[in-house]
């Protein structure tokens, strides 16, 4: 089961951590978040070490479709509606910078980038998209209604972005990775203020940027409330058409679209994980259904970190947390929200003000709806009787049928059939009875 990235793409391999080592900047975290923070930072002339307990990129950026773009669904109207225009400006600009500053890069790289024009489409809610066009007018931002797509089903309409991007993301990250200061299969075990406790020695730094996907630091911060886990899953199909741009259905249970080469990338299955969903066998019956003389290549799953109101959450860690800063939560967006997250740590960890970090503070409110239901699903499954529980709090584990895979409901934490830990928040294996 693994995606058409890692079919292409031999990342090098880092050295372990050996012995005690200091740092100004350390980098907690080697998906995609990490390596651009790492990145940025030698460019800057910045002194930083990231260590990554596996390898780089191994976990959920291997496993993105590689959209890169500043229409995170129908984001805007949201933004508005709670916030007001000018942090919804501010939200647009810095991921229209993030692109930009993708598109500088990748000039000296072969990683198939590509402009394309992204498509948030309804298929039965034309008054959701004629909303979202009236935001942007707001913001003063110039997109498109499209009522028809190169999709084979008809829609009640689309916003349109044009010039975006899309690209393979592990070429790109082979390519920014090789001359960076990491340590693989280097986990953290502990942290004392800024010192960083490893399985291979100690890493005492002036600052530390947490980018572990699902922030590991529990006493702090209160992520385990603010988030919950979105499992998705993806089929690379071949003999299907060309769609001529990146598309996504406002529902979150809606399909999404690219190309890649001579493949249709279509994805959606989507539940929370722990919970039931459409998962391939959903994509599989579309497939047969809409293009029934395609050929399945590959097929692979991811899942993201979803916040309370749709916003990802990067800057200071928490108010109690001195010098340590966090990235996570980037509702299926995680490629703009990787760079912003990399621009906005690397101005706050050398002490500059960055114009766009209110809208992210992970500090803002959580008084949102979402909270209850994240609240409700923690107390039934820490109430559920079993001796298959998590390794992070104590949830119930569910079995995942499909997958074969214990996964809990609250926060995200998957486990293979034997225990082994695949996914955090959870640090460490469990025993399956």
């Amino acid at each position: 089961m693994k995606s058409v990235w890692e079919e292409s793409v031999d990342i090098k391999s880092f050295d372990k951590l050996k012995g005690d080592k200091k740092t100004d900047v350390l980098i907690i975290g080697g998906g995609l978040a990490g390596v651009l923070c790492a990145y940025m930072l030698k460019q800057q002339g910045v002194d930083y070490i990231l260590v990554e307990s596996q390898s780089i990129c191994n976990g959920i950026t291997k496993n993105t479709t590689a959209k890169i773009t500043a229409q995170h669904g129908l984001i805007y109207n949201k933004i508005v509606s709670k916030y007001g225009v000018e942090k919804a400006k501010q939200y647009l600009d810095i991921n229209l910078k993030a692109i930009d500053k993708y598109r500088e890069i990748c000039k000296g790289i072969e990683c198939h980038f590509e402009n394309k024009d992204n498509y948030v489409y309804s298929v039965n809610d034309r008054k959701k998209i004629e909303k979202e066009m009236k935001s942007l007018e707001k913001i003063g931002y110039r997109a498109d209604f499209v009522s028809k797509l190169c999709l084979p089903f008809g829609v009640a309409g689309a916003v349109r972005f044009n010039n975006q991007a899309q690209f393979n993301v592990l070429e790109f990250v082979q390519a920014i990775s090789k001359d960076l200061n990491i340590y693989e299969k280097t986990t953290v075990k502990e942290l004392v203020g800024t010192t960083a406790f490893t399985n291979y020695g100690k890493i005492t730094a002036e600052k530390i940027i947490v980018a572990t996907h699902f922030p590991f630091i529990n006493k702090h911060g209160s992520y385990f409330l603010k988030m919950y886990q979105h499992r998705s899953y993806v089929i690379g199909i071949e003999d299907a058409v060309d769609v001529n741009g990146m598309y996504v259905d406002e529902d979150l249970k809606g399909l999404s679209f690219r190309n890649y080469g001579n493949l249709l990338l279509v994805g959606g299955g989507s539940h929370r994980t722990g919970k039931q969903g459409g998962n391939w066998q959903e994509l599989r019956g579309f497939v047969s259904n809409y293009y029934p003389n395609a050929v399945e290549k590959y097929h692979w799953a991811t899942q993201d970190c979803m916040t309370l109101d749709d916003i990802p959450y990067i800057g200071e860690y928490s108010g109690r947390t001195q010098n340590m800063y966090v990235a996570t939560g980037f509702n299926k967006w995680g490629m703009t929200s990787s760079m912003v997250s990399a621009m906005i740590l690397c101005d706050m960890v050398q002490g500059k003000r960055n114009p766009y970090s209110e809208v992210f503070s992970p500090s803002r409110s959580i008084l949102h709806p979402q909270l209850a239901v994240n609240a409700f699903e923690a107390t039934i499954n820490l109430l559920t009787p079993t001796t298959r529980r998590c390794a992070h709090l104590g949830c119930a584990l569910k079995w995942n049928p499909i997958e074969h895979t214990w996964d809990c409901p609250c926060h995200g934490s998957r486990y293979n059939e034997n225990g082994r830990l695949i996914d955090n928040p959870a640090t460490r294996d469990i025993k399956i009875k």
